[in-house]
């Protein structure tokens, strides 16, 4: 009897431990789907442009996207782990991302004020970070999850600034939130809602003096000064050459307006969803609730403001709005005396599956794993492997995806300056005034003469192994005449010449590969 007495404290942590598996099982559910391919194709095409840069090729100069470049940045790292170890680029990038979620749901664990909590929500918090670090499915990686991943250790701190604390690890907290929030200058609606409630809250307990000396906001805007004021000394093209194209020609293509955006299944949705749980939160939850619900609506202007409606835009308030809701369900619960130690465990089990089933329901995962040899991007990968595997290959395509992933797997490096053709889709919006299907050179602007221009010179400079075309252009026809991509470029004499050379040796759906037949 007196051994079992100093046992049974022991015994109890035990059962505790064990009793919160079921719930931990949701989220690491999703590891596996993450992990299996395809990989998103915009981020294995950011991930491609930063080999590219590590290979020599200049950011904004060789290559021309619109991201802002803090995400080249840190795709540095894969790329530069992949190059050393010879590890698959893929790999590499996967492994760091995994590596990055298990840190950001640690860091949520320890800034959390545990004190207050309801057995059902402890459970579900300590669940949570990994639902919305893993959960996004084949949006894993994108730069809105990252961010909505990187801000949620920064709102569990935020809830308790709200309530006058100084959480410990805040400030690592608001460093890595910072990082997330820089990646577009969309997501800053974020924070300035947040802190704009931490102030509030703080004015109203008459604590306003002190809030002022946080040094949290201070913190996370010195930062983004520090990014926006290293722009033009490290990255001036991106200033001088990207930031007009996209003012020019990308924001208009493509676009919606915010009716036309509210009106889309997924994101009317999660919309109608989040409305009411906001105003709930606002009148009867505490910081927490309120928190989320800011980061919602910030995520929810993030994605009004870039007006595409893409699923990734939609990510981040599917993510915020499913932690608003299951954290209001797990108050309510533990009010009605839901559950103590196994069963409260259980409860929160059922939540985080409710949380899981949503972004299943909603989301590509696990379909695009499980269809994975039937995609465009396994048959055009097979394609690149048997006709360009680890060599050079021009793209000449309006979209994205199934280039990537499929040049990422063929370890076949793009040669087109951009991801895609997006300056001739801008430039092309509408027919040309003279009535002719293709300006001339003296008609063009400089965007387009631009992409003539350096298609043609460096397909003849240095002939890639394959080519592949699109037989849709995207481009509206005019007269009847559509816009074939071979015809346009064919008119360079350079890009005729080093064409001539090259003999169609595939082709699946919309997609044919040339190779070289000398």
């Amino acid at each position: 009897m007196s051994l079992a007495l100093p046992a049974a404290p022991a015994l109890r942590r035990l059962r505790a431990a064990f009793a919160i598996w079921p719930a931990l099982l949701v989220p690491l559910l999703f590891v596996p789907m993450v992990l299996a391919p395809p990989v998103n194709h915009d981020v294995a095409a950011v991930l491609g442009f930063s080999e590219r840069w590590l290979g020599g090729e200049r950011l904004y100069v060789d290559l021309i996207d619109v991201n802002p470049p803090l995400i080249y940045v840190l795709n540095l790292l894969p790329a530069a782990i992949s190059r050393a170890t010879g590890l698959d680029g893929i790999v590499a990038l996967q492994a760091c991302l995994v590596a990055l979620g298990l840190a950001l749901w640690r860091l949520a664990l320890v800034v959390r004020a545990r004190a207050g909590e309801g057995a059902v929500e402890r459970v579900l918090l300590d669940v949570l970070p990994g639902l919305v670090a893993f959960g996004a499915g084949y949006d894993f990686g994108q730069r809105e999850t990252l961010m909505a991943a990187m801000g949620l250790p920064y709102l569990l701190a935020a809830a308790r600034r709200m309530a006058g604390d100084r959480p410990g690890w805040g400030l690592l907290a608001a460093v890595v939130a910072a990082l997330g929030f820089a990646l577009k200058p969309h997501f800053l609606a974020v924070p300035a809602l947040v802190e704009a409630a931490v102030l509030v809250a703080a004015l109203r307990r008459g604590r306003g003096v002190a809030a002022l000396r946080d040094p949290v906001p201070w913190v996370m805007a010195a930062l983004w000064l520090l990014y926006l004021a290293s722009l033009p000394v490290l990255f001036p093209d991106y200033l001088g050459t990207v930031v007009p194209l996209v003012l020019g020609f990308y924001l208009d293509n493509g676009g919606q307006t915010p009716w036309g955006l509210l009106t889309l299944p997924r994101l009317g949705t999660v919309v109608a969803f989040l409305l009411p749980l906001a105003v709930l939160a606002w009148r009867q939850a505490g910081g927490l609730p309120r928190v989320l619900s800011l980061a919602a609506l910030g995520a929810l202007a993030s994605a009004l403001a870039q007006h595409k409606g893409w699923s990734y835009h939609i990510m981040p308030i599917e993510l915020f709005t499913c932690s608003l809701a299951t954290v209001l369900a797990a108050r309510w619960l533990d009010r009605l005396r839901a559950g103590g130690d196994g069963r409260a465990a259980r409860v929160a089990a059922g939540l985080a599956a409710l949380f899981a089933l949503y972004l299943v329901s909603e989301g590509e995962a696990p379909w695009n794993q499980l269809t994975w040899r039937q995609s465009d991007a396994y048959a055009l990968t097979a394609m690149l492997r048997e006709h360009a595997q680890g060599e050079r290959v021009l793209v000449l395509s309006p979209g994205i995806a199934p280039i990537y992933p499929a040049l990422n797997y063929a370890h076949a490096r793009m040669t087109l300056r951009t991801m895609n053709i997006w300056l001739l889709e801008g430039a092309y919006l509408q027919c040309p005034a003279s009535g002719r299907r293709y300006r001339e050179v003296w008609d063009m602007g400089r965007p387009e003469f631009f992409v003539y221009r350096t298609v043609a010179e460096d397909f003849a400079r240095a002939p890639p192994a394959a080519v592949v075309i699109d037989s849709m252009s995207a481009i509206p026809d005019c007269d009847g005449e559509a816009f074939s991509l071979i015809d346009y470029f064919s008119r360079h004499p350079l890009f005729a010449e080093v064409w001539s050379h090259y003999a169609e040796v595939g082709r699946h759906g919309r997609y044919t590969v040339y190779a070289r037949h000398d």
